[in-house]
């Protein structure tokens, strides 16, 4: 799973996740360097490299596709499904045009319907905070994109010289008395109120039997303020990785 900040991997056995590890994808990395991590990886976890036999890439950043892809053609030498418009786990994408929905989306989306049907909503706390909705026919309708709460941290922090990089926590009290408590109530609790709002105006048009899964590295921080979300899944992505992958080459969700 490559996004715009990390990069993570997940190694499935028997339909479970058994390890999973996370790398920097802002660092530029040849196939070689690809190919001493992951054998590092795997030999401090008792992995065997060989015993791996197929890989599904979910990428946002064509730079780093294209050196893993390098890698697991001239490496690993194994089958794998690159996650896009045509291979979508199943799931028909009514969105303009289909390929420009990003890889983790359609994973977040076929990992969020196989677990509860649909209609489900997914709110991904990324680089930007992403809404992907999915009919209950199967059916990828769009979504919302929001700015990410650790994305305007630093952008606030790099155009405001004054303003600094705070810690993304909810302050004690909504009226700030620093400019630290000050932002962190904006970013916290503004941030809150933005995901929640927006989670009450998608029930209202998709229906009462809507659920809502919230996944991400801020998910758990603000599900005490996201009264709307029925389950926070930090692995979600990855299981919609193995679900895509497991449809793709006909293969059992167990396998």
């Amino acid at each position: 799973d490559v996004g715009n900040t990390n990069i993570t991997l997940g190694v499935y056995e028997g339909g479970k996740l058994t390890y999973n590890w996370r790398l920097s994808s802002k660092i530029a990395r040849t196939q070689d360097e690809f190919w001493m991590l992951i054998n590092t990886m795997c030999q401090m976890d008792g992995v065997s490299v060989s015993s791996i036999k197929g890989v599904a890439i979910g990428s946002v950043v064509p730079s780093v596709t294209t050196v893993i892809k390098r890698f697991l053609d001239n490496r690993l030498k194994i089958p794998y499904a690159e996650v896009g418009a045509q291979v979508n786990g199943g799931i028909k994408i009514n969105y303009q045009p289909p390929e420009a929905v990003g890889a983790d989306r359609i994973c977040n989306a076929v990992a969020g319907f196989n677990r509860f049907g649909g209609p489900v909503v997914i709110v991904d706390f990324g680089t930007a905070t992403t809404f992907d909705v999915v009919s209950d026919k199967a059916e990828y309708l769009g979504g919302i994109i929001a700015p990410g709460i650790e994305t305007t941290v630093t952008i606030l922090h790099q155009v405001s010289a004054k303003l600094p990089l705070v810690d993304l926590r909810f302050p004690e009290k909504l009226i700030g008395t620093t400019t630290e408590t000050s932002m962190q109530s904006g970013l916290m609790f503004g941030g809150a109120e933005m995901v929640e709002g927006l989670l009450k105006r998608l029930k209202i048009e998709l229906g009462e039997g809507t659920k809502f899964i919230a996944t991400g590295g801020l998910a758990s921080v603000l599900l005490p303020y996201l009264p709307s979300v029925d389950v926070v899944d930090h692995l979600l992505t990855l299981d919609g990785l193995y679900q895509i992958y497991c449809h793709h080459f006909g293969k059992p969700a167990g396998a």
